[in-house]
């Protein structure tokens, strides 16, 4: 193998041109041989048993070249990338060129770490909120138990706005069910909007038990096939059902508190928001410095880096929605979209994070960060009394390489907020809105 060019393009690619000479071509053509031997008759030989030239002057002396290729290509590109020392980013763009006896010669086109200049990020300035908590915060958060602590009480009655009804639904287009448009026991919150408009309002009337045929038109702007098509939702109502929410009294506070007092507890609550908050404002305004930090660079960042993060988005977007027992075909129905427009959204979110983490990896690098084996191990000890996890266990489940990412990255981002410097809000906008 040799690396004949290594040409540098826009946008952080790189284009390389590299042979391989015919010797290590002839030992990838002896292994493909030897793997598709069994698949190659040659009449007057048992599969597998005809000799390499006789299949070659049966078929061609190029009958085994392309499995050869594919046999040879991966490591000629791998020693071309470790030779020219590259740091690559995602695959390569393969263009296979001249293939004879002597060897051949491809191009791959592949995109590289980008070189990152970065710009200020010692003292920075950033607006930085003091934490502040009201009587009205607190009582937010006791509804908010409250809520939490009620119950589904079940009702003899028909549905009305505000109302759960617990239905079994079936969609059919033209007689046809369509994909994503069933469920059972599904517990639908009356007058929020979870469904196509229209559907809600015509459960309302109808009692348990009860079935009825809704006719709906999906709206012309509804993604695939259904936008604007007129469909049959059959539907029964399993139950009725209303949120019994608890007084807030002391007793209250007995059942969802250690405290024996409603005022006790709202004491507990305003402590816990105060820190709630003071924790928000630091985020933000950690948050607010390292945006600063990373708009400063100056990085030719390749499309497949951006292109990585917005599938990565996504991929954690369908692991939510899994989560709560949801396919990801039945949530871009419901939220009427598609894989391409998920991507398109992701985007710019994308290309900020691959901007932080190009920023915090160059910060580390110019500050000489490194973390050691004992910083690691020390981190795993800490995690593993934190979440009250044998520590073995809790290195199979993050890994070293996760931890020790983790650690340069949270020692980066300090370098970065100790010396920056925290200025007045031009508002009063509270901490937790500021750090979202």
């Amino acid at each position: 193998m040799s690396v004949k060019s290594c040409e540098k393009l826009e946008k952080s690619m790189v284009e390389l041109t590299v042979e391989v000479n015919a010797a290590d071509f002839e030992a990838a053509i002896e292994k493909a041989y030897k793997k598709q031997r069994g698949q190659i008759r040659v009449p007057g030989f048992r599969p597998g048993k005809a000799p390499r030239k006789m299949m070659e002057q049966m078929y061609g002396s190029g009958v085994f070249y392309e499995e050869a290729v594919n046999i040879a290509l991966p490591d000629a590109y791998a020693n071309a990338i470790k030779e020219q020392e590259l740091d690559v980013v995602g695959y390569p763009k393969v263009e296979l060129q001249d293939v004879s006896k002597d060897g051949f010669s491809f191009k791959a086109t592949v995109a590289v770490y980008p070189e990152v200049t970065l710009g200020q990020y010692k003292g920075i300035e950033a607006p930085k909120y003091e934490a502040a908590v009201t009587e009205e915060d607190v009582n937010g958060r006791l509804k908010e138990m409250a809520d939490r602590n009620s119950r589904m009480v079940d009702l003899d009655r028909a549905v009305e706005t505000g109302d759960i009804a617990n239905i079994d639904f079936k969609g059919f287009l033209d007689g046809v069910p369509f994909d994503g448009g069933a469920g059972e026991n599904f517990d639908l919150a009356i007058g929020s909007g979870q469904f196509v408009p229209g559907f809600e309002d015509q459960i309302i009337g109808m009692n348990p038990g009860e079935e009825r045929d809704i006719d709906i038109t999906f709206p012309d702007d509804y993604h695939a096939e259904l936008a604007g098509k007129a469909v049959v939702f059959q539907v029964k109502v399993n139950a009725v059902k209303v949120k019994e929410i608890p007084e807030l009294d002391d007793e209250f506070a007995k059942d969802v508190s250690e405290y024996d007092t409603l005022e006790e507890l709202k004491k507990s609550v305003e402590a816990e928001l105060l820190e709630e908050r003071e924790g928000a404002a630091k985020n933000a305004f950690e948050n607010a410095v390292m945006d600063k930090a990373a708009a400063g660079i100056t990085a030719d960042i390749p499309e497949d880096m951006i292109k990585e993060q917005s599938r990565a988005f996504v991929q954690n977007l369908e692991r939510q929605v899994q989560s709560q027992g949801l396919t990801m075909e039945q949530y871009m129905q419901m939220a009427n979209t598609d894989v391409d427009q998920l991507l398109e959204q992701a985007r710019e979110p994308a290309e900020q994070q691959v901007r932080m983490d190009l920023t915090i990896a160059a910060i580390a690098k110019a500050e000489n960060i490194e973390v050691t084996d004992e910083d690691v191990e020390a981190e795993f000890q800490k995690r593993s009394e934190e979440f009250k996890i044998d520590v073995e266990k809790l290195k199979k489940y993050l890994g070293e390489p996760m931890v020790r990412e983790q650690l340069l990255r949270d020692r980066a981002i300090a370098v970065v907020v100790e010396n920056a410097v925290p200025v007045k809000p031009d508002t009063e906008k509270p901490a937790e809105e500021d750090a979202q």
